[in-house]
């Protein structure tokens, strides 16, 4: 057999295989010792090195072992490691496998050691003691918990193994020995450690870290999950958060990792991470400091815990609203935040190279001696032969690639964790007003320096908001972060024209939201984003409503890119329904996320019309698209749980009216829609009216997130007395046959918007067939203005304003005017029955010579005008839709003069 002595001897070229071997060998001391000590192992390198050893490799090596006791199970786990490691050592610095190789091995290494031990173990125990069981006879197992780079799937070739032991219930062992399941358990962890961790001839498996435990090293070494519930409900600490990122179960299910999602995972959006996470690598620093350890490629700066640290704060901040984030490699988080865009595709790539980097360096360093170690080694040899093991020709070459990625990585740490009260500007006045630490009269001088017209005035605003009782019963950190940002405020606000109305809107929103620590802490952590929020509340005091209503969009002012981009409907809809199926079985998380969604790009689309980005056909094609996409994925959502649903595809459509159905909404809009059925099916009636309810229950109920959308049902077939859904055929039979001209009127706007796409087809050629009916134009004209009449009997109008919607010559009589037009004419022109609005229609009935061609245009410019000044009222705030009539005295005319050509009246 082929030795070790006798592979170095070799006086010729070596073969590829001999090659692969000498190569580890010079780059591994421990390597060299394990093929001296076992020719075995040489001889399985030499062989098999093209192979990756796999766990099912390793299980069967196990069972091939004869494990009778304790010893040569402890043997037999050693006897595999050093079968494994000396194989991937090999494989690794040959660049025949890369790091996730690595990774993986090692943690399935792991996994089938704790696995292996733990099934004979128990075994052997409940011999002597009987099996632990609850209080109702189930029988109990030790659940072992990896924690750091075992949960992730990462462990390093010799790195320790940070483990948390748990069980079920408390009860105990049915055998002649009873014992309690406490001290079963807390007996075979310590067996299982033992097995594991104890160093024999055979050398260990792993070393085994129980530090991370509940109470640390004086907490028990094993504890039932109602004690480990109680532990980080009431004593766990911000750092054991971010250790429970990783934290996963080797063996006993996954109970533990579901009891501590909330824990771990909060349902808010949690930016105060930053600070917290900020705090735990500054007593990391501190701990390099103190201890010399600035080369170390872990710890160090630029190291590898700042790239876990930027992956996790993320993690910590998003995971509990998106459970895709609930992921545990680091390498894998980071793709998953550069396609979310929470970080830049280069950050990440060069955030990801720099990982790879350094983790197969401190592999390599782990290889000269089988310790855990991350320093930098100190001797020149020692300095040469990891240059080699990392394929550059010298230590000085390697040293300055080293450098280049720390100070990368030391360059993205700091950007993401930039402390935003280190980096604050100095801000002296602000802080002096709001601190409250001159005089009244100074600090008034200085609001009037600031920007602020009416200074006394916000000086009395800003005392009342300090002495306030709401400001004052803020948990401390609350109100520091509350203090780190209204100097902010106070400076952003005083560079707006109307600046004391803008720091009256802000201080509303941030008294609204300053019980909810995370808001505070995004604002505090991130000032470009308050410096936004403050443009955007002067600007728009409906838009500050909206954030005060919805503060969890506040987080929509952290990426540019995704507030300024066009919306892509087929991508949001995949989003949507991803973000839905991740909380599947859980109705209320879905409504929530539905309306987070929905609240998001209602808030993307106001900013970019606030900005002057968007047309107003834009905007309401924006919404309505919007609209259309809600209501067909709340159909996919919704009927897989109708009670008595006969079809996997209900045979079921949803027909817009009014704004919705004229893609003219707007953000307040309501949706005024009818829902059609198909279906011959004995039971589809009921099936179809309980699927309409639960649709009308999804949009209407205002939960914590809000309300959806108002459903108006009102224009169903015979109305409110009408049944909630309606087969096609008797829909058609009552338009053709009992509808008022009221509802043919309304008809005109209608279209298809989700649903069974051959009903919507059904629905258009019904809409077609009864705005074509040939009709009594002086019996349609006088039911058109009657039904206009009474209308404007109910209006009431301020002497000198104009309603833009009621008002004569307005809104509403530019409809009637269209809606009249196309009954009357589209049997002789069946292309008046396309839908294409209002402004559309008004052209294209001049182009065909219906109405005067000029007075056609000047009336679709008039209707776009009211729109926008309807829409910026809206924006502003009002709650009335009245204008100065003089401003749009051009526009009334226009219209009163095609209503008076049109109607004679």
């Amino acid at each position: 057999m082929l030795t070790l002595d006798n592979l170095l001897s070799i006086n010729r070229a070596p073969a590829s295989d001999e090659a692969y071997v000498l190569h580890a060998v010079a780059c591994s001391p421990f390597v060299e010792r394990l093929f001296r000590k076992d020719a075995l192992l040489l001889q399985d390198s030499l062989q098999n090195h093209q192979q990756m050893y796999l766990l099912e490799e390793m299980q069967n090596f196990l069972a091939a072992q004869q494990i009778v006791d304790e010893n040569s199970l402890k043997k037999s786990l050693r006897l595999l490691r050093s079968r494994v490691m000396a194989r991937m050592i090999v494989r690794d610095l040959n660049g025949l496998a890369d790091l996730q190789e690595v990774m993986t091995t090692t943690s399935q290494l792991a996994e089938c050691a704790i696995n292996t031990a733990i099934k004979y173990l128990h075994e052997w125990q409940a011999a002597t003691y009987g099996q632990p069981v609850d209080a109702q006879g189930k029988q109990q197992q030790l659940i072992v918990i990896g924690m750091g780079k075992l949960g992730g799937g990462e462990l390093n070739v010799s790195s320790d193994i940070d483990l948390i032991f748990a069980y079920e219930s408390d009860g105990a062992t049915q055998g002649a020995k009873s014992i309690s399941n406490q001290d079963f358990f807390a007996r075979l962890a310590k067996k299982l450690i033992a097995a594991i961790d104890e160093i024999t001839e055979d050398g260990f498996v792993f070393r085994v870290d129980m530090r991370l435990r509940p109470f640390g090293s004086e907490g028990a070494i094993v504890c039932n999950l109602d004690a480990l519930e109680d532990y980080y409900q009431n004593n766990g600490r911000e750092w054991e958060r971010y250790a429970w990122i990783k934290g996963r179960e080797v063996t006993g299910g996954d109970a533990v990792s579901r009891l501590l999602k909330p824990f771990v995972f909060r349902k808010y959006l949690d930016f105060g991470a930053f600070a917290s996470m900020r705090d735990l690598k500054i007593q990391i620093q501190r701990d390099v400091n103190s201890k010399g350890m600035h080369d170390n490629i872990k710890l160090g700066r630029g190291g590898i815990r700042e790239i876990e640290f930027i992956a996790q704060v993320f993690q910590l901040i998003r995971g509990g609203r998106d459970v895709s984030l609930q992921i545990k490699p680091t390498l894998s988080v980071l793709r998953l935040l550069s396609n979310k865009g929470l970080l830049p595709e280069q950050t990440v790539a060069e955030l990801s190279e720099a990982y790879v980097f350094l983790r197969n360096l401190e592999h390599r360093l782990m290889y000269v001696d089988d310790v855990q170690t991350q320093e930098l080694p100190k001797s020149d040899e020692a300095k040469a032969r990891v240059a080699k093991a990392m394929n550059y020709e010298n230590w000085s070459v390697f040293l300055h690639q080293l450098d280049h990625y720390r100070a990368q990585v030391q360059q993205h740490f700091d950007a993401t964790f930039n402390d935003a009260e280190a980096a604050d500007d100095v801000l002296e006045a602000e802080k002096s007003v709001w601190n409250a630490s001159v005089g009244e009269a100074e600090a008034v001088e200085s609001l009037y320096q600031i920007g602020f017209t009416e200074a006394g005035e916000t000086y009395r605003r800003l005392n009342i908001l300090h002495q306030s009782s709401r400001y004052k019963q803020l948990p401390e950190l609350s109100r520091q972060r509350f203090d780190a940002v209204m100097p902010h405020v106070i400076s952003q606000a005083g560079k707006v024209n109307n600046a004391d109305i803008t720091l009256t809107r802000v201080m509303d929103l941030l008294e609204s939201i300053c019980r909810r620590a995370s808001y505070l802490a995004l604002l505090a952590e991130h000032p470009q984003a308050m410096q936004l929020l403050v443009k955007l509340c002067s600007s728009s005091p409906w838009l500050a409503n909206y954030l005060t209503s919805h503060p969890i969009l506040l987080d929509e002012l952290l990426d540019d890119r995704t507030l300024h981009a066009a919306p892509d409907f087929v991508a949001m809809r995949t989003e949507l329904l991803q973000r839905l199926a991740e909380v599947t079985g859980d109705v209320e998380r879905q409504m929530d996320v539905m309306r987070h969604f929905k609240h998001a790009y209602i808030f993307r689309f106001a900013v970019q019309d606030i900005n002057g980005e968007l047309q107003l056909e834009t905007i309401s094609d924006y919404l309505s698209a919007l609209a259309d996409l809600i209501l067909s994925v709340a159909l996919e959502v919704i009927w897989p749980n109708v009670r008595g649903k006969h079809l996997d595809v209900p045979k079921f459509a949803v027909i817009g009216y009014g704004k919705l159905g004229g893609k003219e909404l707007g953000y307040a809009s309501d949706l005024d829609i009818i829902f059609l059925y198909d279906d011959e099916a004995p039971e589809a009636s009921e099936a179809y009216a309980r699927f309409a309810q639960r649709i009308n229950n999804w949009f209407n109920s205002l939960t914590s997130a809000g309300l959806l959308y108002e459903t108006d049902l009102q224009l169903r077939p015979d109305g409110n007395s009408g049944l909630l859904v309606s087969r096609v055929d008797a829909f058609r039979d009552y338009q053709l046959n009992k509808a008022w001209v009221w509802e043919h009127q309304a008809l005109t706007r209608a279209r298809f918007v989700a649903g069974d796409a051959a009903i919507g087809q059904v629905f258009d050629a019904i809409r077609a067939e009864v705005m074509t009916q040939a009709r009594d134009a002086s019996v349609l004209k006088a039911e058109v203005l009657s039904m206009r009449q009474r209308m404007r009997k109910a209006q009431h109008a301020s002497e000198g304003m104009f309603d833009l919607k009621h008002g004569i010559g307005g809104i509403i009589d530019v409809e009637f005017l269209v809606q009249y037009l196309v009954l009357l004419h589209a049997p002789s022109y069946p292309v008046l029955t396309v839908n294409i609005g209002n402004i559309g229609l008004l052209k294209q009935m001049g182009a065909l010579n219906i109405i005067d061609t000029a007075l056609a245009e000047s009336v679709a410019a008039a209707y776009r005008e009211y729109r926008h000044l309807q829409h910026m009222l809206k924006l502003q705030g009002a709650s009335q839709l009245n204008i100065q009539e003089g401003e749009i005295a051009a526009q009334i005319a226009n219209v009163t003069a095609l209503w008076h050509q049109v109607f004679g009246n």
